[in-house]
């Protein structure tokens, strides 16, 4: 277990134990989320933690060419359904999904702390956020970080108060990455739900590979 000082640096990702946890501690300044997002390790913790560090093998990943679309939600996307924007209400997106209940969490790991970390990272044009609205009230939506010039993006949560809204949001930001070259998703950790959209596990050194 590595604990971390206001050093900002992490032990290498194959120091992490059998969960995924690498270390635990530091802070959640902009440099050291960018320094982790682009090392392929990740924050998850909950109120009641200390600040700990994952990085999972294997990863959960998205390629954009693998995305699977249903015939129930191709018929909705035809019928534009739901409106959906991005990075026009980031602080609602984050919000909702902090709150959201999960079946599988018992609270939440989006802290309030978290929550500013992110909206910092956001200010400076790090994170994309995407709105699904249904008659003008948001009902879904998803954030997470955009690494740019390695064209790739690391989800981060998403939320529903309707049936299909994070998938209708999710699909949306595959094709949107699509047209900005993004090839990889990283979703981190296995879910029904991802793999249900075209997700797969990889090994954690092939995915740090596309970081490379």
């Amino acid at each position: 277990m590595y604990i971390l000082t206001d050093t900002i640096q992490f032990p290498p990702v194959n120091h992490a134990d059998h969960n995924g946890l690498l270390a635990v501690g530091g802070d959640l300044s902009v440099d050291r989320l960018l320094m982790a997002y682009n090392s392929g390790i990740f924050p998850w913790y909950s109120d009641d933690q200390p600040i700990m560090w994952f990085s999972p093998d294997p990863r959960m990943v998205m390629f954009s060419s693998e995305l699977k679309i249903s015939k129930s939600m191709r018929q909705l996307i035809k019928k534009n359904h739901f409106e959906v924007t991005f990075n026009q209400d980031f602080d609602s997106v984050i919000k909702n999904c902090a709150e959201i209940q999960r079946p599988e969490q018992d609270g939440t790991w989006i802290t309030s702390d978290m929550q500013k970390a992110y909206k910092n990272l956001y200010e400076k044009g790090y994170v994309v956020s995407v709105e699904v609205s249904l008659e003008d009230r948001l009902v879904g939506g998803v954030y997470g970080i955009w690494l740019k010039e390695k064209k790739i993006f690391c989800g981060e949560s998403m939320f529903s108060k309707v049936s299909n809204a994070s998938k209708y949001g999710f699909i949306a930001l595959v094709e949107w990455l699509k047209e900005k070259e993004v090839k990889l998703i990283d979703c981190q950790v296995y879910t029904d739900h991802l793999a249900s959209l075209g997700a797969r596990e990889i090994p954690r050194e092939e995915f740090l590979k596309y970081l490379q």
